[in-house]
């Protein structure tokens, strides 16, 4: 293993690196300080760059609050997705136009402070993160496209995602998948959380914003009273493959951020019972969404013809000339040759019926073979 990959599975802060002092004593508080020992040398790391992270927060309030407090974002494009459906994939084809922007490795890590931080700050973060994705081999730099929910977590803790490292707690924040038993301050506080990092990423970029988060899905009511003219893409895949790819990819996570021994015995029920939450509200609320705003792609189809699915993209959802696109559309597809997808073994008989039953939904919907 590279020794890159050591360090983050022993000690690496994982998502909370960016965390300021502050929060992290918050959220240590709000978990009853319930690191396990042999977790303790991650927590050292996170609380030594929770420091650091606070005295940037300083300087960049100083400097950048009232000019970013002043900027306009524009209605972003969001891609939708469940986990290992094809978001990534999907972002890095649309970002390679460089008339949009996006938030990538080190802006979502270091949310409050990228600003002031990321120009040299991000050299040092490099040297540290593995040349690959660890759950799927996909290039990997600090300057990579990332999901917005990260910096949400690190902001608000209003993310289900603050369940990997608290397993303990993982009902408590499975709650804000889709926000249900959540009231509607701590969903306003998500609200100006995301927005408050959108000001600072079009202050920073300059461009409309292609925005890929995994949670967003059944999250599109909360989106579209930010944005009510934003557009979205959903991607979607053969729900077995969706399954064996979640289950590698959060066992993965489990090991990089992870402040608690991870509960792997319920994991397979966890995975079925997030999809499903998902995508009861994705089905009832994307009929919000305006006419001409939204477009579904099939990851089989974006792997067969990858620069005739993303044109459609644009052509659907009336985004500016792909003809201007068209060659890095086609020079990054080309980069991607040789690249080799995990393979998985077969499911046992009973664990397909069982994700034939609970995704029911997906597989009539999209017309996937059960």
């Amino acid at each position: 293993m590279a020794w890159r990959e050591t360090f983050l599975r022993c000690c690496g802060p994982g998502i909370l690196g960016g965390i300021t002092f502050g929060d992290w004593i918050k959220l240590l508080r709000e978990n009853q300080f319930a690191v396990a020992p042999s977790k303790l040398l991650r927590a050292l790391m996170i609380t030594f760059q929770s420091s650091q992270n606070s005295l940037w927060r300083w300087l960049e309030q100083r400097r950048y609050a009232h000019a970013v407090e002043q900027v306009h974002v524009p209605p972003p494009l969001f891609v939708l997705g469940h986990w290992r459906s094809g978001t990534t994939h999907l972002h890095n084809l649309l970002t390679v136009d460089q008339r949009f922007a996006f938030p990538n490795n080190y802006q979502t890590l270091f949310p409050h402070a990228f600003l002031t931080s990321e120009p040299l700050h991000s050299r040092f973060i490099e040297w540290f993160l593995p040349k690959r994705r660890p759950m799927d081999n996909i290039v990997w730099t600090v300057q990579s496209p990332q999901e917005d929910e990260f910096a949400l977590c690190i902001t608000t803790f209003i993310s289900p995602y603050m369940g990997w490292f608290f397993p303990k707690q993982r009902e408590r924040y499975d709650r804000y998948l889709a926000f249900q038993n959540v009231g509607e301050l701590e969903i306003e506080q998500w609200r100006a959380g995301l927005l408050a990092f959108l000001k600072r990423l079009t202050y920073k970029l300059q461009r409309p914003l292609v925005l890929k988060s995994p949670p967003h899905t059944c999250r599109i009511k909360h989106l579209l009273k930010i944005f009510p003219e934003a557009k979205f893409v959903h991607i979607h895949r053969n729900p077995y493959d969706v399954f064996q790819s979640t289950r590698k990819m959060l066992t993965v996570n489990f090991k990089l951020q992870c402040l608690q021994p991870p509960r792997s015995n319920d994991l397979d029920d966890w995975i079925l019972r997030q999809c499903r939450a998902m995508y009861e509200v994705f089905f009832v609320e994307r009929r919000l969404i305006l006419a001409g705003h939204f477009h579904e792609v099939a990851y089989e189809d974006l792997e067969r013809d990858p620069v005739g699915q993303v044109q459609r993209v644009y052509e659907a959802l009336g985004l500016p000339a792909f003809a201007q696109t068209k060659s890095a559309v086609e020079s990054y597809v080309r980069s991607l040759d040789g690249y080799k997808k995990n393979q998985f073994s077969e499911l046992p008989v009973a664990l397909q019926r069982r994700i034939a039953n609970e995704w029911r939904a997906c597989f009539e919907q999209w017309g996937y073979p059960v």
